[in-house]
């Protein structure tokens, strides 16, 4: 039986998305023990209400900024700016509503999504252009743009927190449709028009070309600068709607803490979700499944009652434990080891079986 299960369980073994799905389901069931009805999902005034639409709808933002995360790794670079682009979106958005004679106007609202969208597609653009017109090493790049962009953001709002009354604005990031929070929607959209623009389209194929030899794509015939570049405005766009959704959830911008190291749980859900921070393939499927395994621990933090000076440790911890489970080399060194004495007892057995036939013989 075990001879005609190992050949359809291997592959489920080997897979890497394994561990990743191991511990975001230990993650949930351990807030069931602490949260009554933490699976239940009910409807409420039309609207789907429950833990687990709520650890979708917080993590939605990180979801987004990962996304384009995911492309910019897998073309062998890095992003540092993204926290700093999320402050800047919402804290123009904000400005710009907090000055319409009527905060509810849809045209109004709009004109400052439009810009808030198109100010963050031109930092990433420059931030590509860095990267790929002048020869910055990516996380030097966006390093510049991490620190001044933060004060960019300040200066929009002149050192203050901007709070806005706009209904239209709220539906980005706290209101609903279809039943669903909006901002699930948004996901849903974003991520399924990447994956028809990179797995049914060859774009996805270049992005991996190129980062995993740039040189040779280019020699190919590649516009490897032309990739770069559109790479990283895409991540700029992606962080430019998840600061929308931020500042639409709160009302209000604050230039300083918006965005703050998400730029970091941001890198830690594509690594979680298995693309490799050396370029080449990459997966949203597993980028989301990281972001909502950061999601789902921070919740859990709460859930628990960890004090919060302890929490960035338990939250590092939960992360370290699911890198090493997730990397091929620690499995090999820390379960073929136990194999290994097994399997020198067993030829050691063998051996002594085979002497004492021999003698038996003579």
């Amino acid at each position: 039986m075990s001879r005609t299960l190992r050949p359809l369980l291997n592959p489920v073994l080997r897979h890497r998305m394994l561990w990743p799905v191991v511990i975001l389901a230990a993650l949930l069931l351990l807030n069931l023990f602490f949260t009554n009805g933490f699976f239940k999902v009910e409807m409420k005034d039309g609207h789907l209400y429950g833990s687990l639409i709520d650890i979708v709808r917080f993590g939605a933002p990180l979801i987004l900024v990962s996304l384009g995360m995911t492309l910019v790794i897998a073309t062998c670079g890095i992003d540092l700016s993204v926290g700093s682009i999320v402050a800047i979106s919402g804290a123009l958005a904000c400005l710009w509503i907090s000055e319409l004679g009527d905060q509810n106007s849809i045209g109004g609202v709009l004109t400052a999504v439009a810009l808030g969208l198109g100010l963050s597609v031109a930092l990433g653009a420059w931030n590509g252009f860095l990267v790929a017109g002048i020869g910055i090493q990516p996380i030097i790049a966006t390093l510049i743009l991490m620190v001044a962009g933060r004060g960019v953001a300040q200066l929009i709002t002149d050192g203050q927190i901007i709070t806005v009354n706009s209904s239209p604005y709220k539906l980005i990031g706290g209101g609903y449709w279809l039943t669903l929070p909006f901002g699930i929607i948004i996901v849903i959209a974003v991520l399924a028009l990447t994956a028809f623009l990179t797995r049914r389209l060859a774009l996805g194929l270049l992005i991996e070309s190129v980062g995993g030899n740039a040189e040779a794509s280019r020699l190919a015939g590649i516009r490897s600068r032309g990739v770069l570049m559109m790479v990283y405005a895409f991540c700029g766009l992606c962080a430019g709607i998840a600061g929308l959704m931020i500042s639409s959830n709160v009302s209000s911008a604050d230039g300083n803490n918006a965005g703050l190291w998400i730029e970091l749980d941001a890198i830690l859900a594509v690594v979680i979700g298995g693309t490799s921070l050396a370029g080449g393939r990459f997966s949203l499927g597993g980028t989301v499944l990281g972001a909502l395994i950061i999601q789902t621990l921070t919740t859990t933090i709460y859930s628990i009652g960890v004090p919060p000076e302890t929490t960035l440790l338990f939250k590092a911890l939960v992360v370290t434990i699911v890198c090493l489970l997730q990397s091929p080399a620690f499995r090999e060194k820390a379960f073929r080891r136990r194999r290994r004495p097994a399997a020198a007892a067993s030829a050691s057995a063998e051996e002594e079986a085979g002497e004492e036939r021999v003698g038996v013989s003579a």
